[in-house]
């Protein structure tokens, strides 16, 4: 286990496993699951999002029943990595819904982006109109995924 998890208790782990597993679980069913009463399950749920280990509550969607047929994963490098243009760059992908995630990274890229299209076509033009287009982009590499083996945003707390 890592540093963090020696900040929290066995029971605060385990609220924060079983609402990774299910976020939509009512405070009774936890406290229930868990061998709590609610009024202390509820303070340990409240203080666990006060102190910022719960950031949100999310609904994971299918992303091929929602017509995004193809993911990429993109390798960005920036010609300039001073001045305005890296910060302006993160800003403009900050907003741009198609960019699941966008990390800085050490290599042989700058930026590793995780985007979502509909199909070939959509992605062609996304990367023409829209990435091409940011701020300070020297090149850019796509990496097309295949198939999901596995797909998840759970921490192994």
């Amino acid at each position: 286990m890592n540093r963090l998890n020696n900040l929290l208790d066995p029971t605060d782990l385990a609220i924060l496993r079983e609402l990774q597993a299910d976020g939509r679980l009512s405070n009774a069913r936890l406290s229930e699951k868990l061998a709590l009463s609610e009024t202390p399950c509820w303070r340990r749920l409240k203080r666990l999002e006060a102190e910022g280990y719960i950031e949100a509550y999310q609904a994971r969607l299918n992303r091929t029943k929602l017509g995004f047929g193809v993911v990429a994963f993109v390798q960005v490098t920036l010609a300039d990595h001073a001045g305005k243009e890296p910060l302006q760059f993160e800003n403009r992908v900050a907003s741009m819904p198609e960019i699941l995630s966008c990390h800085n990274v050490t290599g042989d890229c700058d930026y590793l982006l995780q985007i979502v299209a509909e199909n070939l076509d959509a992605y062609g033009t996304f990367v023409r109109d829209q990435l091409r287009k940011l701020p300070g982009v020297a090149s850019i590499r796509s990496n097309l995924s295949l198939r999901d083996v596995k797909t998840s945003s759970a921490l192994p707390v």
